[in-house]
């Protein structure tokens, strides 16, 4: 049996020259003999090598069991993709696959001269390749002429509707000759791809080539929890701990990708940006530095990112948690491409752990949770990396032999691998200090909501803060300022009392040391510079009685004017020395009698 079954010989012989040994799932699935010829809807992945799938079958319907194509004249198959760069790179992937057979392809995507493409389209094409925008023009202008597809394939068939190309879609396969075969690949199928398919399929046969954690077997899911305004932190510091060839940062916004894209750059990454508003001569500048390795880091928008082929993207950072799991599938799908390993990191705020863990659940996911690396944890990556350096297995150049030799005779070796290693680290960015987020799991999560006793806190320790009332202390900003600096969650703090000139604060005796640690130790400093000191148990020392208590309720004495009080701009009403009465047997008012009762 050979390993391109069912495959025309002479795109055996292109896949071999490409370097294939294998179809994939989805290239074998649509090459069966059973779904020749039938109009397919084919839930596949980004990088599971669909464009090859959908090259290879259109070849037997364009071939129709010829050698060769004819003469390139009105289109016979007609490509629809979600952007331009997906498009040119389904361009770039059929003209090798078809050189064999003679086949040319024609691209129609927005943003270049429409004039240059008519020219190409008079000259004549076996393919046309476009973007759903484009393609009306074209049909609308009547540069290109549809009379003649014998098929036309919907890639990405998700993403153009997520993209609200649904009106532009139903013009272009209404303008199609009704006998065409169609091909709807997505990575997904929702509600509307179903009623799409059903309009505009005839008996569509269904392939699935393997859902969610099945298909993404090649990535790695990470789900690592963050203080909110730690967040830019943690992402760098995921960078710096992988290292890789190539990542890509995906954002909410475009102000967010402008803020990260700056922030890199400024800590030493080279880094590129991809948002709306470039031009299409700019997202090419940016891309081709990513693919010649000049940039490292490409920080987009999920709709600039779309149709993003980088073979060496080996990590993926969500910086915004994706909106849902299409955006989630699509974004991680960039990576661990054609049997390569990568990485899916989602950066989740605090707060929306729970979310996070439905996110991962609806798409079939099992992610590992975990914190951002520390500093530490980078350190010793980076040792790794440079104890696996090729670099030093390999034997010294002859040029070098000279230098090698006198460094030998001059320093000690020690001395030697010392200053290698300083000069290995000194062109590496320093990793940022992250305050630990315990309780980060879902399951610490659910137990934090538990009821807490206060069995949970006998015999916690207890310090001091130097703020006071004195300063405006309350517990909606100490909280947080003790959990940002000592490394701390809510529940592992106890009672807070508020006093004067100082505030004490109890804290589990499980933690207290860790706290002590992270603050510099007994009389450490806080922001604000507050000051803070072990102490003993409130039940153990004694505590004067404070100067300045509540005032009761009601007192049969009128207070004393305070030169400090503020007039109140009324007038005040005079009052006597006499008690109140007491409401609840107070006699009847003046003029009427008191009601009499039968005596028990």
């Amino acid at each position: 049996m050979s390993a391109f079954d069912n495959v025309i010989p002479a795109l055996a012989r292109a896949l071999t020259a490409r370097g294939f040994e294998a179809l994939t799932a989805v290239q074998s699935a649509v090459l069966s003999p059973d779904v020749q010829g039938e109009d397919l809807v084919v839930s596949a992945q980004t990088g599971s090598g669909k464009t090859v799938a959908f090259g290879l079958t259109l070849a037997n319907t364009l071939l129709d069991g010829q050698a060769k194509l004819a003469q390139p004249g009105a289109p016979q198959a007609l490509i629809i993709a979600p952007t331009r760069e997906l498009a040119m790179q389904v361009r770039g992937e059929l003209e090798w696959l078809y050189a064999p057979i003679g086949g040319r392809i024609v691209s129609c995507v927005g943003g270049m001269d429409m004039r240059d493409e008519r020219r190409a389209l008079n000259r004549g094409a076996h393919i046309v390749v476009g973007t759903p925008g484009r393609l009306v023009d074209h049909i609308r202008r009547g540069s290109l002429e549809m009379h003649g597809l014998k098929a036309v394939v919907l890639d990405e068939a998700d993403e153009m509707l997520n993209l609200g190309f649904r009106e532009e879609l139903e013009h272009i396969l209404e303008a199609s000759p009704a006998e065409r075969r169609t091909l709807m690949f997505s990575a997904t199928m929702p509600r509307p791809i179903e009623a799409l398919a059903q309009k505009f399929l005839r008996d569509a046969v269904r392939l699935n080539t393997g859902g969610g954690q099945k298909q993404h077997a090649d990535i790695e899911y990470r789900a690592l929890v963050a203080q909110g305004h730690e967040s830019e932190n943690a992402i760098f510091n995921v960078l710096r701990y992988y290292n890789p060839t190539n990542a890509l940062v995906f954002c909410g916004t475009r102000a967010a990708v402008t803020r990260l894209e700056s922030r890199f750059s400024n800590r030493g990454m080279s880094v590129v940006a991809l948002s709306g508003e470039l031009s299409q001569n700019a997202r090419t500048h940016a891309l081709q530095a990513l693919r010649d390795h000049r940039a490292q880091v490409c920080v987009a928008t999920d709709v600039a990112a779309r149709g993003i082929d980088l073979p060496d993207l080996e990590l993926v950072i969500h910086a915004d948690l994706p909106k849902n799991t299409e955006a989630l599938l699509h974004r991680s799908g960039r990576t661990g491409r054609a049997g390569r390993k990568g990485a899916s990191v989602l950066i989740v705020p605090y707060s929306a752990r729970r979310r996070t863990e439905r996110l991962l659940r609806d798409a079939n996911i099992n992610a590992k949770w975990g914190e951002p690396p520390s500093a530490d944890d980078i350190k010793r990556r980076d040792d790794e990396r440079l104890l696996a350096d090729p670099l030093l297995q390999a034997p010294p150049e002859a040029s070098d032999q000279q230098i090698v030799r006198a460094l030998l005779d001059q320093h000690d070796p020690v001395q030697i691998a010392a200053a290698f290693v300083r000069l290995y680290r000194k062109g590496q960015a320093a990793p940022e200090d992250l305050a630990p987020t315990q309780g980060w799991t879902p399951e610490q999560q659910r137990a934090e909501r538990a009821p807490r006793g206060n069995e949970n806190f006998a015999g916690g320790a207890w310090v001091s803060l130097s703020v006071g009332r004195n300063k405006q202390a309350e517990p909606r900003w100490l909280i947080p300022m003790l959990c940002k600096a000592g490394g701390l969650t809510k529940r592992q703090l106890g009672t807070i009392k508020i006093h004067d000139h100082e505030t004490h604060v109890e804290i589990d005796a499980a933690s207290i040391d860790a706290f002590m640690s992270r603050i510099g130790g007994d009389g450490g400093k806080l922001e604000k510079q507050i000051h803070v000191t072990r102490i003993s148990p409130p039940s153990q020392q004694h505590e004067p009685r404070q100067r300045h208590e509540a005032a009761p309720a009601y007192t049969d004495r009128p207070r004393a004017k305070s030169h400090h009080a503020k007039p109140s701009g009324k007038p005040e009403r005079a009052r006597t020395d006499a008690k109140r009465p007491n409401p609840k047997h107070a006699g009847p008012p003046p003029g009427k009698k008191k009601k009499w009762h039968p005596a028990d």
